[in-house]
C-alpha cells in the first residue's frame, strides 16, 4: 500500500506568516494606493515604492501569486478587491487595521508561547502599564487606532445595516462605537433613523469629523461617557460591536445587564463579534481573535453564540437569535 499522507498543509501553515508579512509590507509601502492611480511597470513601481532592485521583482510577483496584484504585459495593477479596500484615498479603505497589525501585533504574536504559559498580555503594557491611557491622550495615535477599528468593522456594519429589521425602530446608540463605522453605515442605509455614539470624550472630535465627512451630522450625534461608570443611553436599539471580547466574564455580564436596564420594553440589543462556532471547530478567525485578546488584554476572550445568549438570558433578555453577517462575524440579537 502507498502512504498518501503529505506534509504540504503543515508546511503551508507553518510558513503562512511569510505571505501575511508580504501583504502587510505592501500596505505599509502604499503599493495599492500607488497603483490605484494607474498601472505601472516594474521600474516605475520600484521607484515609486523606493525599493531595492534586488527585492522588487520578487516582492511584486509574490503579490501577484497571492492574488493581491495582477500583471499583464509587464504592467502591474491592483486586483478589484485591493483597489476598493486597500487604496488609502477611498472611504472603503480597510487597511487601518492592517497597518496596526503590521506595526504592533505582528511582533507581539512572536510572544504567543509566553502568553499561553503565563496568561498575561504581551503587548506594550508589559513595559508601560499606562499604554492605552497614553494612546487615548495622543490625538494622532488615537485617530489611527480608531481608523483601524473602522477597517475591521465596516463590512460587518454594512451587513447589519441591511439584515437587521430597522423599519421597526427609530433610534439607536452604538456603545463604544469608536470612529463610527456602524453608525454611518446604518444611517446611510436607513434614512428614518437617528443615532448616537456613546464613547469616551476624546473620541468625540474624531467621530464628529468622520460623520460630517459622510454628510450625516443632522442624524448622528456623540454622547461622551464611560460605559462601566455611567448608565448607557436609552434608544430603541443598542449596539455592542467588538466590545465584549475585550473584557472578562464578570465585566461582560455587567455590560449586558446595563444594556438591558437602558432599553425600553421591546427594545433590542445587537452584539456582534467574530463569534466562535458553538462546536469550537470551524471559525478559525474567531478562535485566533481570542488568542489575540490573550496577547492584548488582561482578561478578554472571544466566545460562542450560545455563550452570549446564555449571558443575555441571565441579564433578562428574551427572544434571542444568532445570525451570520459577513466573513467570520455574526450577531446575537436579544429583545427586552
Amino acid at each position: 500500500m502507498t502512504d498518501t499522507r503529505s506534509p504540504e498543509k503543515i508546511l503551508q501553515l507553518g510558513t503562512a506568516f511569510w505571505a501575511s508579512k508580504t501583504m502587510l509590507s505592501a500596505v505599509e509601502l502604499g503599493v495599492f494606493s500607488i497603483l490605484a492611480k494607474g498601472p505601472q511597470n516594474l521600474d516605475e513601481l520600484t521607484r515609486a515604492t523606493k525599493l531595492h532592485t534586488r527585492s522588487a521583482r520578487d516582492f511584486f510577483d509574490t503579490l501577484v501569486s497571492l492574488h493581491m496584484l495582477e500583471r499583464d504585459g509587464g504592467q502591474y495593477r491592483n486586483t478589484p478587491e485591493a483597489d476598493l479596500f486597500l487604496d488609502r484615498a477611498k472611504p472603503s479603505y480597510v487597511g487601518g487595521i492592517l497597518e496596526m497589525m503590521n506595526a504592533r501585533l505582528y511582533g507581539f504574536w512572536g510572544e504567543l508561547t509566553t502568553a499561553l504559559k503565563t496568561g498575561l498580555p504581551q503587548n506594550e503594557t508589559k513595559s508601560d502599564p499606562d499604554m492605552f491611557e497614553k494612546l487615548y491622550n495622543d490625538p494622532n495615535k488615537l485617530k489611527l487606532f480608531l481608523k483601524a477599528m473602522t477597517g475591521i468593522s465596516t463590512g460587518t456594519a454594512i451587513a447589519i445595516a441591511h439584515k437587521f429589521p430597522w423599519a421597526k425602530h427609530r433610534t439607536f446608540a452604538d456603545v463604544g462605537g469608536a470612529q463610527g463605522a456602524a453608525s454611518v453605515q446604518i444611517a446611510m442605509a436607513n434614512k428614518h433613523l437617528t443615532g448616537m455614539n456613546f464613547d469616551l470624550a476624546v473620541v468625540g472630535p474624531i467621530y464628529n469629523e468622520f460623520v460630517q465627512s459622510m454628510g450625516l451630522s443632522d442624524r448622528l450625534s456623540f454622547r461622551p461617557g464611560n460605559f462601566f461608570n455611567e448608565q448607557l443611553p436609552t434608544a430603541d436599539v443598542l449596539i455592542m460591536g467588538h466590545i465584549l471580547h475585550d473584557w472578562d466574564l464578570e465585566q461582560k455580564k455587567l455590560l449586558l445587564k446595563k444594556a438591558y436596564d437602558a432599553l425600553p420594553k421591546g427594545g433590542a440589543l445587537i452584539v456582534y463579534e467574530a463569534l466562535i462556532d458553538d462546536d469550537r471547530r470551524t471559525n478559525t478567525f474567531g478562535l485566533l481573535m481570542s488568542l489575540n485578546m490573550l496577547i492584548e488584554t488582561k482578561g478578554g476572550y472571544d466566545y460562542t453564540g450560545a455563550d452570549c445568549m446564555g449571558w443575555m438570558k441571565e441579564a433578562g433578555f428574551s427572544d434571542m437569535r444568532m445570525e451570520h453577517l459577513v466573513g467570520p462575524d455574526s450577531m446575537v440579537v436579544g429583545i427586552k
